[in-house]
């Protein structure tokens, strides 16, 4: 089980590192139709850095969870807000996190070193194609 912790504070790594390449400070240079998203991208980051602030090895995995929710909430807006204008890179951020969701599942019932691979392998797809989307993104907040 400890490696079940390692992994789901790995995870929660390499999701605040995906999405901390952009600032909620940036201005939006396209105007007002680009507001929901920034906004959207904004409290995204914000849940993301309030994720690292929690020390799971003093406080367990329940410390995480409001934020997991919170957070895989917030992505599901920012997927929404972005699907307009990046529709490819929305659709592959949607298809890793529901991928995400499933491994994790899957690890939580039967923590085998099989399914905590796939939760890392889920894991780092849900960085590539949030990366991809923060990158596609950044000109617009």
């Amino acid at each position: 089980m400890n490696r079940f912790r390692r992994t789901l504070t790995a995870a929660a790594a390499v999701v605040a590192l995906a999405a901390g390449g952009c600032t909620a400070s940036t201005t939006n240079s396209g105007g007002g139709d680009n507001q929901a998203l920034c906004d959207a991208f904004a409290e995204v980051q914000n849940t993301v850095q309030q994720i690292r602030n929690v020390n799971v090895s003093e406080n367990g995995l329940t410390a995480l969870r409001p934020y997991a929710a919170e957070l895989l909430n917030q992505l599901n807006q920012l997927i929404t807000e972005a699907k307009a204008q990046y529709a490819p890179q929305a659709d592959a951020l949607r298809s890793s996190v529901d991928q995400l969701k499933v491994s994790a599942e899957t690890a939580r019932t039967d923590p085998s070193t099989a399914n905590l691979s796939a939760v890392r392998t889920a894991v780092q797809g849900v960085r590539t194609s949030a990366e991809g989307l923060r990158t596609a993104i950044s000109g617009s907040c």
